[in-house]
């Protein structure tokens, strides 16, 4: 038998009336991030790993070390660098065995989402979203994760967890969406991400 909330996921991500780009717009720091990256872009994976914890489903996020050199001490999806040889299926489980420790045969692949460019880094992200039966245990690398982070999807469905901020870069003052968690803020292009899954998963809410 199917997991309800499994199901329910997988309605969301097989909605067909749900146009990506103003999705990911609602949270994108800049239309740049919707554009087709340039040919020397940098193509990395990450996964949306969901749960249910009791009958909540939930995501797992890991928070970066500031003294890394991309987004440090940033709120990001499990993921890294694509490598030759692999999918970006297999980049996306790699990457979350490497930081949580979850081995990737324990991982199923519902779908994908729209592809994210991120201008500072020059990567081109390719988001992939998967499912666990139950809540993992997690052993992150301490090399890579400050801390790890498991949030239920509905605190990202509330409108009250997203505000709007001003920050510079390149000397030009920029409005950042992003969504608070506790004293965290979830920003740039994993905000960009989740705001897909979000507006699927609205979709499905408000159509009940």
């Amino acid at each position: 038998m199917v997991h309800p909330l499994k199901h329910l996921l997988q309605t969301a991500l097989n909605k067909r009336d749900i146009d990506p780009t103003p999705a990911q717009l609602a949270m994108a720091p800049s239309d740049l991030t919707l554009k087709p990256p340039p040919a020397n872009a940098r193509l990395s994976a990450v996964m949306l790993l969901f749960y249910p914890i009791g009958n909540v489903l939930h995501l797992v996020f890991a928070k970066r070390p500031d003294y890394l050199k991309n987004h440090p001490g940033q709120i990001a999806f499990p993921g890294g660098r694509h490598e030759n040889g692999e999918t970006f299926v297999e980049t996306a489980l790699r990457e979350t065995e490497e930081e949580l420790g979850l081995p990737g045969q324990q991982v199923e692949i519902l779908g994908k989402l729209r592809p994210v460019y991120v201008p500072p880094s020059n990567f081109f992200v390719h988001p992939f979203v998967g499912w666990h039966p139950r809540q993992p245990q997690f052993k992150p690398d301490t090399n890579e994760v400050a801390m790890v982070l498991e949030i239920p999807l509905r605190h990202f469905m509330d409108q009250n967890n997203r505000a709007v901020e001003e920050r510079i870069f390149d000397n030009q003052t920029w409005p950042i969406p992003y969504y608070q968690f506790e004293e965290h803020k979830v920003w740039g292009a994993t905000a960009t991400i989740l705001s897909e899954v979000v507006a699927r998963m609205n979709g499905i809410v408000n159509a009940q």
